[in-house]
């Protein structure tokens, strides 16, 4: 039988954790006017590799300049918070 773990799974297992980042930036044709985005997925923290690649490709392929960025990070497993055992107790 083959089991197959998502990929957010195994990220988690290699440390990533779940990133948030409100992304505000001035809109192309009202540059006064601020817009916010928001962006989620699974980052290493506190390099953040992920969020520093996104941000490139908006600076480099998007109109909106950046104004601000705010980010939350949380680590959802670790895999310190693994233990083996070597026994298993049955309740019925």
């Amino acid at each position: 039988m083959v089991t197959r773990v998502s990929r957010e799974f195994r990220l988690q297992m290699e440390g990533y954790g779940l990133t948030t980042a409100e992304i505000h930036y001035h809109l192309p044709d009202h540059p006064s006017l601020l817009q916010l985005y928001v962006w989620q997925d699974y980052d290493l923290a506190p390099e953040f590799p992920e969020l520093k690649s996104f941000l490139s490709y908006w600076e480099r392929e998007l109109e909106g300049a950046l104004h601000s960025v705010r980010v939350a990070h949380n680590r959802l497993i670790k895999p310190s918070e693994w233990k083996a055992i070597d026994g298993l107790i049955a309740i019925h």
